[in-house]
């Protein structure tokens, strides 16, 4: 099954499926621009398999474009962010021994594109527009180059990588450890975004506006709007006065987007009330509570938080209780069963923290290198996740199982301490970490980012801020001023 061939098959031609700017594209238009990459892909590739394909393109049209040409081709997609090091992109290149790397005309020269020496890849132009044979396949047609690579012998088995259908494959934002490389089938996919849907609820009417880099959750969120068949807006702008603009000159009913775009909309002192707004969901970081206040006074409609992970994709989310519990994550969907264990692997009680485990559809075919084709435990997955559950069976965020702090017996967890300190008026950004102690273990201490480095604030300034909301044992003993801090490809802190 390709589930890339059957959504071009599911909608009407005319239906518009794609704005970018002024630029609208139907689902008709977007699969003719989509099937010539295709088709180049299919022409250069002879290995009699699904190639292995890197995709290094910036957010937009023609990311979408390449990306469905990729997985018509029967082609594995392995995204290559933006953002990401040269040495971080040579190593998902040899890690997952890339066939071809294919790069829009704006990345098609950058030198964060080249192999290293052991992966030789010689670029092959191919030039937009010069089959097309209407106007609008000649305006909107992306440019790009399809770079053929000698992959190193895989450190997988190709048998049995091939056997699975792969359609993607994904690395996590490798916060407390090596990042893994995780394949996704066609019939995985498309799993995974029917359960989504059961709480989502898209639909053709909806109008989904887009702001998240698509190199992260191009799987999940895309793919699940053109499935429904909505239309996606996409907007690059970061100022919110545009982001409002277009909102309301589209209509949009659902808009998809991290905690930071929804503190910068919330503080828009305009008069455009998004009528048309039904669902705005929260992802990719905890949503603060004064976030969510925030947005709820201004445009009278709460945000929906979710918990997304690369392994199962969308499977809990606060739709019932988004104003009175704003820093849940909510409940399961129908689709999914969730446990909360100990560290004695036994059921955590209510309200204490447990490591989270999922089980449903859509979950991971595979880890890819060490090779895992079996990396569930009874079908279910271990999150690492530390959530805590309620009387009311809402889910809260409190941490990662690796990144607790172990003061004298007692668990402090590094994102609380975070979410406090980050409140203090002269504090920028700010990680928290355990430091050996030979009497307690461990000890909390802190790396900050002051908003004014000419005069950072004193520490016992912090300390005092933190005694007022945390345990003494959670207050960080030691400060250190930093100017930046080591974070994770998706803008994640890096734990290690």
């Amino acid at each position: 099954m390709n589930l890339i061939e059957n959504i071009s098959r599911l909608h009407p031609a005319d239906a518009p499926a794609v704005v970018a700017g002024d630029r609208m594209v139907t689902y008709g238009e977007l699969f003719e621009l989509a099937r010539p990459v295709a088709e180049m892909i299919r022409q250069k590739s002879t290995l009699g398999r699904h190639p292995r394909i890197g995709l290094h393109c910036p957010n937009g049209l023609d990311y979408i474009i390449l990306s469905l040409g990729i997985l018509l081709a029967d082609a594995c997609l392995v995204p290559l962010a933006e953002e990401l090091t040269q040495d971080e992109r040579d190593e998902i290149t040899e890690t997952t021994a890339l066939d071809f790397i294919v790069a829009g005309a704006s990345c098609s020269s950058l030198p964060a594109v080249a192999m290293p020496k052991e992966v030789p890849c010689q670029p092959t132009p191919i030039v937009a527009g010069a089959s097309c044979s209407s106007p609008w396949e000649e305006r909107l047609a992306p440019s790009f180059t399809l770079s053929p690579c000698s992959p190193p012998t895989p450190q997988f088995p190709e048998p049995d990588f091939q056997a699975l259908n792969p359609a993607f494959i994904r690395f996590s934002s490798g916060t407390t450890g090596t990042s893994k490389g995780v394949v996704l089938s066609h019939e995985t996919l498309l799993a995974r975004i029917t359960a989504a849907n059961e709480g989502l609820q898209l639909g053709p009417d909806d109008r989904v506006l887009w702001m998240l880099p698509m190199a992260h959750h191009f799987a999940v969120s895309i793919v699940l709007y053109l499935h429904v068949g909505a239309l996606t807006i996409l907007e690059h702008s970061p100022l919110r006065e545009d982001i409002l603009a277009t909102a309301e000159k589209h209509d949009a009913t659902v808009i998809y987007g991290s905690p930071f775009h929804f503190a910068l909309l919330a503080g828009d002192t305009g008069d455009f009330k998004w009528p048309s707004l039904r669902l705005p969901v929260a992802t990719a970081a905890a949503l603060p509570d004064v976030t969510a206040s925030a947005f709820e006074q201004r445009f009278s409609k709460p945000l929906i938080q979710g918990l997304g992970i690369i392994e199962v994709g969308l499977s809990v989310l606060n739709l019932d209780a988004p104003s009175e519990k704003p820093t849940s994550l909510g409940k399961p969907l129908p689709a999914y069963e969730v446990a909360i264990l100990d560290e004695s692997g036994n059921p955590a009680p209510d309200e204490s923290p447990g490591e989270l485990l999922i089980r449903g559809p859509g979950l991971l075919d595979a880890y890819l290198v060490p090779w895992n084709p079996e990396p569930l435990e009874n079908g279910w997955f271990a999150s690492g996740d530390l959530v805590v559950r309620d009387t009311d069976g809402f889910l809260t965020l409190v941490g990662r199982k690796k990144s607790v702090i172990n003061v004298a017996g007692m668990k402090a967890f590094p994102e609380e301490v975070e979410a406090i300190l980050n409140t203090h008026p002269d504090v920028k950004r700010c990680r928290v970490i355990g430091r050996d102690h030979p009497q307690m273990g461990q000890i909390p201490v802190a790396e900050v980012i002051p908003k004014d480095p000419s005069s950072p604030p004193k520490p016992v300034s912090l300390q005092k801020h933190c005694r007022v909301h945390l345990s003494a044992y959670k207050v960080p003993l030691r400060f250190t001023f930093v100017g930046t801090l080591p974070l994770t490809a998706s803008g994640k802190i890096r734990r290690t």
